[in-house]
């Protein structure tokens, strides 16, 4: 047998894995009988020479049995569904798309994370509601999906141990672009749910890890590879991440857009990455013929008002009181009566008129984090209050003075060069377009 050294050294010099390299590795780590510079030369090593296909899924296995695999009722064998986003700004899509699933009868045991850099993830804009309680043992998570459906839960200690070490380490390592970390990390994770089917969501554009469509769907084609390996059905959308998803940034602003698409009043292009990614999961469990009656199903789960009450009730099992979640719920609600206003607002104008033709997201993104809506290292709160609101489209004509971002902040308040920062994310032109804008691009089936 290899020592860790020797690992190491193979790796370096580019050789190939056998599958018990790997897996002495991952006990290592697991274990903890490994140093955490060797972890992170080893890390390195994969960086510099990749992995073939073959390492990559071998990986991804010892990582995703490392820890407990989860396990559901024979019953629910072919309804357990999940999606996964490499992140982007204004990201709510998992607040709407588990209780729609839910709604078309998949169960959802939707495993989420914090965000790092710009703004917070999933588990952070739920926190913002009041008593929503992430933190479900694997029992706790079995009785809510037996009663709601759907559950949007933080990772368990002993889900995929060797996963939280690994994370960890790649960021201070440098080694979060790699393909092989990425897909084990991503897979195994999911793979570790027992799903029957998994969609993800791989972003590419200015606000994305990928800047281009090619790089992101040489990700996307291994995630599918791999996840199909493990035996789940694995499809991938590749979505333009250029600007925002919807028009809210931000923790609680983005709750509440949320909850205003689960009122049937959201914007198109959350809607329209919704309802793709719901449709791909209904239709890999057969619970769609194929993808548009996929998308009709979560679109009337949506507007009819199903996957509001889903929501209402995911919330309860969560912890939220019920007249809390209830009136969250309700068609005409004051919001901020219960979820956590800013202490100031200000509202951006237009410098001049005309179209709005592109709109920076990841511009937007940067400022909001530095105010406080995100975290640079993890453990770091973030304040669920600091966010901004797009008043305009593109597309829209705008007259001179007219606002177009309202921002949500607190002391100290933005400093001038934020400010500019901010105006410079809009552009406006003089000539308006027809063309319709979409974000889905291109859809990897799993066959």
């Amino acid at each position: 047998m290899f020592s860790i050294p020797d690992l190491i050294r193979k790796k370096r010099d580019g050789g190939e894995f056998t599958e018990e390299d790997i897996k002495t590795f991952i006990h290592s780590v697991t274990n903890k009988t490994i140093q955490e510079c060797q972890t992170g030369a080893m890390l390195m090593a994969i960086w510099q020479k990749g992995m073939a296909v073959k390492e990559i899924e071998t990986l991804t296995r010892e990582m995703m049995l490392s820890g407990d695999v989860m396990s559901w009722p024979k019953e629910w064998a072919g309804l357990m569904v999940d999606k996964h986003s490499t992140g982007g700004v204004g990201d709510k899509v998992s607040l709407v798309l588990a209780p729609a699933l839910a709604a078309c009868g998949c169960k959802v045991p939707m495993i989420s994370g914090r965000g790092l850099a710009h703004t917070g993830g999933t588990l952070d804009k739920l926190e913002s509601i009041p008593g929503y309680n992430i933190h479900q043992s694997t029992a706790q998570i079995l009785k809510i999906l037996d009663s709601v459906g759907c559950c949007i839960v933080g990772q368990t200690e002993m889900l995929v141990p060797a996963d939280r070490v690994l994370y960890a380490l790649r960021d201070v390592t440098s080694t979060v672009d790699s393909l092989p970390l990425i897909t084990g990390s991503i897979i195994s994770k999911k793979g570790a749910e027992s799903l029957k089917a998994l969609v993800l969501d791989v972003k590419f554009g200015r606000a994305a890890l990928y800047k281009d469509l090619e790089s992101a769907k040489e990700l996307a084609q291994l995630l599918v590879n791999v996840g199909n390996g493990l035996g789940m059905k694995t499809a991938a959308a590749l979505s333009s991440m250029a600007g925002t998803i919807g028009r809210c940034v931000g923790n609680s602003v983005e709750v509440i857009e949320s909850l205003e698409t689960l009122k049937g009043r959201g914007p198109d292009d959350l809607m329209e990455l919704v309802t793709t990614l719901g449709g791909l999961l209904l239709q890999m469990t057969d619970l769609a013929s194929d993808l548009p009656d996929g998308r009709r199903q979560i679109s009337e789960a949506v507007i009819g008002g199903a996957a509001l009450s889903k929501f209402q009730a995911m919330m309860e099992a969560q912890g939220v009181a019920n007249e809390t979640a209830r009136s969250l719920c309700s068609a005409d609600t004051d919001y901020y009566s219960i979820l956590r206003k800013s202490e100031h607002q200000m509202d951006l104008k237009t410098p001049t008129e005309g179209v709005v033709i592109d709109i920076d997201g990841m511009a937007l993104a940067v400022v909001l984090h530095k105010l406080g809506a995100g975290r640079s290292k993890a453990g770091e709160p973030v304040n669920h209050s600091v966010g901004a609101e797009l008043q305009v489209s593109l597309g829209q004509r705008v007259k001179k003075g007219a606002t177009w971002l309202r921002l949500h902040y607190e002391d100290p308040a933005p400093t001038p060069d934020q400010i500019r920062r901010l105006q410079s994310a809009l552009t406006l032109g003089t000539h308006e377009t027809k063309q319709k804008h979409t974000l889905v691009k291109e859809i990897l089936l799993p066959y």
